[in-house]
């Protein structure tokens, strides 16, 4: 009892010293602040429109097509042919038109978007979208449509604009599944162009038909297009999507979760953090699905299409209250985030440390959490080996350690070796990072002196070139960090302070650690180096 008081004192007494009013809210790091660095590799990101030019189309073109000449025939229409064409009134030649119209936007690179909208026939093709008489038509200025859809803001206006909406959203329940399908494809298209038109396909009530193909008879090329066409409604700020439209599309996320196709899930995943890419309140939603669980359990996918997003929608929920960090906890995330400190791919590394630092920022007891599930020594090796950005991820996870830790916990990272590999990151060229690394020393230096081993540290410090380092920054071109420098180096390197006393029990200094070899009952809890 008198021990657990003792570290309780130690404990308030530390506290004071170095929060400086801060708390978990402030420390944790929303993805705002990181977002340039962690989306540096677009190949992982979910893509926002898509062309549709795949060749297994040219087997559904062929069906509804009337034959291989005429078919040559219209590809070698111009562009006046065209425009005659679709404005006419012989729906075979309206067709032929169309469908030229859609090959020229089909072509996999530099399609004449902005002739073809010159021409002024996307008001013609959206009316083409309402005729039941012919389903190779409706398919055919859909397609077309929708390649127009997938460039540009401006392009994307002018299908708005056309008047595309409600037809495209009444050919969802179209008996023709191709045209079904191509329509879901049109309006994700035009739902990832923004908040604007994501909100106007919401109010022209998109949302319960696309809901409707979600089914187990729904062929899997199918419903990829729809998974991914609901992420896009998920998708952009300023606004969020309105809550309402969120909570009808949840329930088909969780389902589509289970699927066991990666690309439905990997969707499904970016549209979970999209949804937790804000605020707590929007967080909670997503926590209240209960789907925590298998995000996590998709964190460990081999497949990076899948693990990408489950693990950015789990680092977006720790960026929340500490209960919502919990909830990530309890779901397993810190039994995870081991391998991911070590994955091969230095993005991966890069985010988990993200997502530890957050949870760093936490309370003395999830901070303790972190620290029984081992993360501190993949976590040193990350500081120590991972490439510059990832490292930065490590700084900021072990800075929060230092400033919410207890002293004992601040003990154990510095058993773990940390010390050497920050001292060495002194040396990068990142300004901030220095000062957040300065910050960090300071706050072990602040629990050295709760526990007088104020001496001791320095001493290791020395030994692993710090003070050497510290010394260099004096003449930084960063005017903060020469300030921070010195004073951590006149506070506790100047000499002028007296002699600490020296804790009961021997202290020896091996290998760059100080070891203790024996001690009577310690009247205070020695910091073990």
């Amino acid at each position: 009892p008198a021990k657990m008081s003792l570290l309780i004192k130690h404990n308030e007494r530390l506290r004071k010293f170095k929060n400086k009013g801060k708390d978990p809210t402030a420390l944790r790091r929303q993805r705002v602040e990181v977002i340039v660095e962690l989306r540096k590799a677009k190949k992982d990101e979910q893509i926002l429109k898509r062309r549709n030019i795949e060749q297994n189309k040219m087997e559904m073109e062929r069906s509804l097509s009337t034959g291989e000449g005429e078919r040559n025939e219209i590809t070698q229409l111009s562009l006046e042919e065209i425009v005659q064409g679709v404005n006419g009134s012989d729906t075979e030649l309206q067709l032929q038109a169309t469908q030229a119209t859609r090959r020229l936007l089909s072509r996999r690179k530099d399609p004449p978007i902005n002739e073809i909208i010159k021409l002024g026939i996307i008001p013609r093709l959206v009316e083409f979208l309402t005729r039941a008489d012919s389903a190779p038509l409706q398919f055919e200025a859909a397609w077309a449509l929708t390649n127009i859809a997938a460039g540009t803001s401006d392009h994307t206006k002018a299908v708005v604009e056309g008047g595309a909406l409600p037809a495209f959203i009444s050919l969802l329940s179209s008996p023709h599944m191709h045209i079904s399908e191509q329509s879901v494809w049109a309006l994700g298209n035009i739902a990832g162009d923004g908040p604007l038109y994501r909100d106007a396909l919401i109010n022209c009530n998109a949302i319960p038909p696309l809901l409707a193909l979600v089914s187990p008879a729904t062929p899997v090329w199918f419903l990829r297009n729809i998974t991914w066409t609901l992420s896009n409604f998920c998708r952009h700020k300023n606004p969020y999507p309105p809550l309402d439209a969120v909570q009808k599309i949840l329930p088909a996320f969780i389902c589509l979760l289970e699927h066991e196709d990666k690309e439905i899930i990997s969707d499904s995943c970016w549209a979970t953090s999209f949804l937790t890419d804000g605020s707590n309140d929007r967080i909670q939603v997503v926590v209240d699905t209960g789907i925590l669980p298998r995000l996590v359990e998709l964190m460990a996918s081999p497949e990076l299409i899948v693990l990408t997003p489950a693990l950015r929608t789990i680092g977006n929920v720790v960026t929340g209250t500490n209960e919502q960090t919990q909830a990530a906890i309890d779901a397993g995330v810190l039994a995870v985030l081991p391998h991911l400190l070590q994955h091969a791919k230095p993005a991966i590394q890069k985010e988990a440390a993200w997502v530890l630092s957050n949870i760093a920022a936490g309370p003395c007891w999830q901070i303790q959490q972190l620290i029984t599930c081992g993360l501190l020594p993949p976590l040193v090796e990350l500081l120590d080996k991972g490439n510059f950005s990832a490292q930065k991820e490590a700084v900021w996870a072990v800075a929060n350690l230092t400033t919410g830790g207890s002293v004992e916990q601040i003990v154990e990272l510095v058993q773990s070796g940390v010390l050497k590999p920050l001292l060495n990151l002194l040396l990068a060229k990142d300004s901030k990072i220095i000062l957040v690394i300065l910050d960090t020393i300071s706050n072990l230096f602040l629990a050295a002196e709760v526990l007088g081993e104020t001496e001791r540290l320095c001493l290791l410090v020395e030994k692993l070139d710090g003070l050497e380092k510290l010394e260099a920054l004096q003449i930084h071109d960063n005017k903060m960090v020469c300030q921070v420098a010195l004073n951590i180096i006149e506070k506790y390197f100047s000499g002028e302070g007296e002699p600490l006393q020296s804790s009961p029990g021997l202290l020896l200094f091996q290998a760059g650690y100080l070891i203790r070899v024996s001690s009577a009952t310690p009247a205070t809890l020695s910091f073990y180096l």
